[in-house]
């Protein structure tokens, strides 16, 4: 029997949800089954998880679309939590979900993107390097 959900609710393919949840299709079709999160279908009786599932599970702030075209897909929405500058450099530390990420960046991009303690931020991960920007934050 398919689950009825808030008709507004903006709703993600099961596949799309695994991702950023960090789990296989696998594991989100067996936590479908254990009750451990609410999927509903449509009407191509396909599995789709509401974004507030994601949400909740993932106990970080909502999914981030920059618009950007970017190879980076490692995407986090956060929050600057301190800013330490010397000299040409500083450190970000930045408060995503459940992560501390710090970003190494310049006083130059510190200053530009004006960031301090609050500040909302997206982290773009990719290999060894974060790169920060105010762009496309859902605030």
């Amino acid at each position: 029997m398919a689950k009825r959900t808030d008709p507004g609710a903006r709703l993600l393919k099961a596949s799309d949800a695994a991702r950023a949840l960090g789990i296989s299709l696998d594991t989100l079709r067996r936590w479908d089954r254990a009750g451990r999160i609410r999927c509903v279908r449509d009407a191509s009786h396909r599995r789709m998880v509401p974004a507030s599932e994601v949400e909740r599970l993932r106990g970080a702030p909502p999914t981030v679309t920059t618009g950007i075209r970017l190879s980076a897909r490692n995407r986090l929405a956060g929050v600057v939590r301190e800013v330490k500058a010397d000299g040409v450099m500083a450190l970000v530390e930045m408060d995503a979900g459940p992560y501390l990420l710090v970003a190494a960046i310049t006083r130059d991009a510190v200053e530009e993107l004006q960031l301090a303690p609050g500040v909302a931020v997206v982290a773009t991960v990719k290999a060894t390097s974060v790169m920060v920007s105010r762009q496309g934050v859902l605030e």
